[in-house]
């Protein structure tokens, strides 16, 4: 810092010494008991003056290396500035430095959770463009060498096609995750017809694999957006249909008590590990199973937990490995819909 620059910020501190020294000299003066002269009151002005150049001197030379580093770091770059920065030399300075020493933490902890993001979404493209790329291959193969009747070659192309338009939902779904807020629409639905229409939509794979479907006590209605909690619903039901062998069995039906209504998704497929149970919502899990016998992103169960908490419901999980699957919608009944968006 130049003695320019730090004169000008001590202009205020000049201003009040004027000031304070006209009122002494007015008192002194005006007081009529005691005898002072205008020279003698020049001469208190002089050396209280020179005093004052004296400390506004020695303060610069105080503060002037410490200004000095703070502009250095300033004009560099690629400088460490915590690291960089010099020893506070008073209880102002240790303020500052502290202010920007917890600003710095804050943005370096926004900065490594929008790295980790980034990471995350490019794991995900990553999974989902091998993922997607799968049925396309197949289905040039069913073109090139299909030597079936014509309908089932279109059968077996439709197939794949779901496929696609599946992995592409959940692409979708999942870009849109961040701005929930901007895109739902809290309404009462009825759950029986929001599970048909799901059921209708996989209706393929059920027969295809022969696999039985029940419904049960499906006369229900609850508070929430329809189309997010149908890609929450058809994502579990798309796990149940991947995880159940042929010829099991899937069934849906609901519960309620004076807390909540229950939506739950039973099948009596391969079942989940004990160990696997507490990370199967986890972004990117597969699982035992899903490393062993099936290609999976890991990214359908995290979808729908992250979107049922969105919405202010909750998901949860038992199952018994080699018995059954049993995945629960939570909907409670006492709920603040218009809070929703902050979660």
């Amino acid at each position: 810092m130049k003695l320019k620059e730090y004169l000008l910020d001590k202009r205020h501190f000049f201003l009040f010494y004027f000031i304070l020294m006209t009122f002494i000299s007015a008192v002194i003066y005006l007081d009529h008991t005691v005898k002072v002269s205008i020279s003698n009151i020049l001469y208190i002005h002089f050396v209280s003056f020179v005093f004052l150049c004296i400390y506004i001197i020695v303060g610069y030379l105080f503060y002037k290396r410490y200004y000095e580093n703070i502009s250095e770091i300033i004009e560099k770059q690629d400088t460490n500035v915590l690291s960089a920065l010099p020893t506070p030399i008073n209880n102002e300075q240790r303020l500052y430095h502290n202010l920007l020493y917890k600003a710095y933490l804050e943005e370096e902890e926004k900065i490594k959770a929008l790295q980790e993001e980034k990471r995350d979404n490019l794991e995900f493209i990553t999974s989902w463009v091998h993922e997607v790329k799968t049925p396309i291959a197949t289905s040039r193969l069913i073109i090139e060498n299909s030597r079936e009747p014509y309908d089932e070659v279109l059968n077996s192309l439709e197939e794949e096609v779901d496929k696609i338009e599946a992995h592409v939902e959940r692409a979708l779904y999942y870009s849109r995750i961040d701005a929930f807020s901007k895109d739902y629409f809290i309404h009462e639905i009825q759950l029986e017809k929001v599970i048909k229409d799901i059921i209708k939509k996989n209706a393929k794979t059920f027969i295809s694999k022969g696999i039985s479907f029940k419904m049960d006590n499906m006369d229900a209605t609850v508070t929430t957006d329809k189309k997010w909690l149908s890609f929450i619903i058809d994502q579990i039901l798309s796990n149940s249909l991947k995880y159940t062998d042929k010829e099991g069995s899937i069934k849906i039906y609901t519960q309620k008590d004076k807390k909540e209504k229950r939506l739950i998704i039973e099948d009596n497929g391969i079942g989940i590990k004990n160990e696997d149970l507490s990370r199967v919502f986890n972004k990117g899990f597969t699982g035992h199973i899903g490393r062993e016998n099936y290609q999976s992103t890991g990214m359908g169960l995290y979808l729908a937990k992250k979107l049922s908490k969105k919405l202010g419901h909750d998901l949860t999980i038992t199952s018994e490995f080699g018995k059954y699957t049993k995945v629960t919608i939570h909907f409670p009944k006492l709920i603040d819909y218009f809070n929703v968006s902050k979660l």
